[in-house]
């Protein structure tokens, strides 16, 4: 056995990273196809972008952002109400040894994406790019 067998630093396994994106597709289905049976969820178009599972695999979050970024407190409390329902629907899709408990937090990345994009714009910000790519022409 290597020493760094519990080192956290080294990111998500290939696992991990598959049953996340498995546990991903399914309640994207799940959720499309309005098999929880709950009104406030079934009008809500609720997506999925993400699923980080825990070294053990008992612990799935899902990442989900409502269609327009409106009523997001609403979707999250709906999806927190029924995630029993929602572990049993996508535990009969998985092959799994256990469900993992699901658990819910809305999607920042879109907001980080758009203030990146407006960092990107800025003038300075600009002008240090221009002025980047100019040092590296000469250098050649």
């Amino acid at each position: 056995m290597g020493t760094h067998r519990f080192e956290t630093s080294r990111g998500p396994s290939q696992r991990q990273l598959r049953v996340g994106e498995l546990i991903r597709r399914s309640l994207s289905d799940v959720l499309a196809r309005g098999d929880v049976h709950d009104p406030d969820l079934s009008r809500l178009a609720i997506t999925v972008s993400e699923v980080r599972t825990s070294t053990d695999l008992k612990i799935a979050t899902a990442y989900v952002m409502p269609l327009g970024g409106k009523g997001q407190q609403e979707a999250l409390a709906a999806l927190r109400r029924n995630k029993s329902e929602l572990r049993h629907q996508i535990s009969r899709e998985l092959t799994l040894k256990y469900a993992p408990d699901l658990r819910f937090q809305l999607d920042e990345s879109f907001d980080r994406m758009d203030e990146t994009r407006r960092l990107l714009q800025d003038e300075r910000v600009q002008r240090d790019i221009a002025a980047g790519s100019e040092d590296d022409a000469s250098q050649e």
